[in-house]
């Protein structure tokens, strides 16, 4: 059982100068990175970083990100990477629930992290990176820049303690209640998830994978985690908001892996009138996230005509629950195919008997890559955690609604949450629905998901006002005054005013007659 930062060594080791990582134009061997983790590791260890100690990470994708990534894992810490998107207020939460002892942070976003830093005593050590000016450290406990930090330590390999049940990292998710949740994953998980998937794609160290999405997403992380548990390449983009750019990218680079999203594959099915470059070196695309449209299938069978399609699902939880072979992509359509190498799933009725075919019930998960639970939330963790058919083992139950088929294929139904998914990214009403009460004159508010032919699913936001306040807002006074509360991908895309809302007896909003 190797350890997560033992991905990186064992290729430093086996291939030092082959390019690991091309990210903004710069190409990093795997000996450049692994020396720079080693000498950010050191500069850790000596701030007083300890075995289990959490480290967060925010930062765009890049190449100083990874290096801090596998620089936290290498001083036995626990990393956690952050949205560089997300807002001081949710950034300082996520400093002070995780008890975090270090930060390694751009200067781009000190606006954000400067005021969290305050907000996070258990804070030894921030590290900046990019144009670091004397005057952005101020004040600042145990702050350097990066350069610095790199520069004044050996690019030896740190003496290592961690264990595979050990932490490895923290993802912090949202939930429908709108506090976020840290999920908890040791190397094990993350070593045994890295193996089934590299697994069942058929991965080797020739291959060339595309990361645009954010690695603070475990979609994302897990493709710098399986490329460099091989070897491989990783081309690492900070976002897909130029297609064609991005395609042209992989033409050049020669990528075989193309994992995404259906809202990057919408964006990818509008392209008119575009010369596009020959993208037959991509011999695999994974999908995620919400199933696939027809016409995103048939685009992607157009651009990538060598490409197998495999349509996954999986939640963070656990990684991935299961795929569709690519071969079954057009005979069971809807379907996300079978459980991961190595895992098992079923479907558990509302009386938590196993159900038969056809039966719509919960989803339940089995197999090494089940999270130890949620960090500072055992009650949650308990929840979601259960006894599992072995003496002291657990398993997880998803809160997901799906079914079988007659032949085995699993289907998803829907979240037994009210969770929206826009943009590939889980969005939960509730926190949605705080920001907007933070608005002067919102007396109530409601916030669903509707469908969308390009994001999966819009937010749609329902106000009622003050007496007082009817009529001084518009909708883009609401959308511009909640952006300064929220990412960008959790601000409205609609926004409804009402009198008042349909609600039951005891005075619940009702929601689905708000649909």
């Amino acid at each position: 059982m190797r350890l997560v930062p033992e991905f990186l060594e064992h290729s430093a080791a086996r291939l030092p100068d082959k390019v690991a990582l091309v990210s903004q134009k710069r190409r990093v061997t795997y000996r450049e990175i692994d020396e720079r983790a080693n000498r950010l590791a050191h500069h850790l260890r000596a701030a007083g970083v300890s075995r289990g100690d959490r480290v967060a990470l925010y930062a765009d994708n890049g190449v100083d990100l990874v290096v801090a990534l596998w620089s936290a894992l290498k001083a036995d810490g626990v990393f956690i990477v952050v949205n560089p998107l997300t807002r001081a207020e949710k950034l300082g939460y996520i400093l002070r629930d995780s008890g975090a002892t270090a930060l390694v942070t751009e200067a781009l976003h000190a606006r954000e992290w400067r005021a969290a830093v305050a907000q996070a005593p258990a804070l030894r050590a921030v590290v900046v990176t990019g144009a670091v000016r004397p005057e952005l450290l101020e004040g600042v406990p145990g702050a350097a820049s990066l350069e610095a930090a790199e520069a004044a330590q050996p690019s030896t390999r740190p003496f290592r303690r961690s264990l595979a049940v050990d932490l490895a990292c923290v993802i912090y998710t949202s939930g429908s209640t709108g506090e976020p949740k840290g999920v908890m994953l040791t190397h094990q998980n993350m070593e045994f998830a890295s193996w089934s998937i590299t697994t069942l794609l058929s991965n080797t160290e020739d291959d060339v994978i595309l990361g645009a999405i954010p690695l603070a997403f475990n979609y994302g992380l897990y493709q710098l985690l399986m490329a460099f548990r091989l070897g491989a390449r990783l081309v690492l983009e900070r976002s897909f908001a130029f297609p064609v750019q991005v395609l042209r990218l992989m033409a050049e680079e020669g990528v075989t892996g193309f994992p995404g999203v259906p809202t990057m594959y919408a964006m990818l099915a509008e392209l008119k009138n575009v010369t596009l470059p020959d993208l037959s070196s991509v011999r695999y695309i994974t999908n995620t996230a919400a199933a696939l449209q027809p016409g995103h299938i048939e685009a992607l069978e157009r651009l990538f005509p060598r490409a197998g399609i495999w349509s996954m699902y999986g939640l963070t939880e656990c990684k991935r629950c299961s795929y569709l072979p690519a071969q079954d992509l057009h005979r069971k359509p809807g379907s996300v195919g079978f459980a991961i190498p190595g895992t098992e799933l079923w479907i558990v009725d509302e009386h938590g008997q196993r159900a038969a075919p056809g039966v719509v019930g919960e989803l339940v998960v089995r197999g090494p890559h089940i999270m130890k639970g949620y960090l500072n939330k055992p009650e949650l963790t308990a929840r979601f955690l259960r006894p599992g058919p072995l003496p002291n083992e657990l398993v997880f139950y998803t809160g997901d609604y799906c079914r079988v088929d007659e032949e085995g294929y699993l289907y998803f139904v829907s979240r037994m949450d009210e969770v929206i998914k826009s943009r590939g990214e889980k969005v939960p009403p509730a926190e949605v629905e705080a920001a907007l009460a933070r608005i002067e004159g919102v007396k109530e508010v409601a916030v669903i998901g509707v469908a969308d032919p390009i994001l999966g699913q819009a937010i749609k936001a329902f106000l009622v006002m003050n007496d007082d306040a009817k009529g001084r807002y518009t909708e883009k006074d609401i959308t511009t005054r909640v952006s300064a509360f929220l990412e960008s991908y959790m601000v409205p895309k609609f926004v409804v005013f009402l009198d008042e809302f349909p609600k039951t007896a005891m005075g619940k909003t009702l929601k689905k007659e708000l649909k």
